[in-house]
């Protein structure tokens, strides 16, 4: 079953997350939450949780077009050389 707890929106819309809450989920003060509106109410998500799906998406989207990963790294790698290169004139070690 569901864990339910019915809290108060205080000032400012301020709401207090239960502690059992905030401890299954890992939360410590200063934390970040993202809160998505949903058709049924309020979505309370932790921020790693989001970066998580995010970066499996990117996985999966990379998969997909036949990129793997070591690949963009040295890519990148290759054109921040060339960046370098052609506005400082430092040539990289790389």
């Amino acid at each position: 079953m569901e864990e339910r707890n019915l809290v108060r929106v205080q000032e400012s819309g301020r709401v207090t997350l239960p502690a059992a809450v905030r401890k299954r989920l890992h939360l410590k003060t200063g934390d970040l939450v993202v809160v998505m509106s949903t058709p049924e109410g309020v979505l309370i998500v932790p921020r790693e949780v989001i970066a998580t799906k995010a970066l499996d998406r990117i996985g999966e989207v990379l998969t997909e077009q036949g990129l793997e990963l070591d690949d963009l790294i040295e890519s990148g790698r290759v054109q921040r050389a060339a960046l370098i290169e052609e506005h400082y004139g430092i040539r990289s070690n790389e």
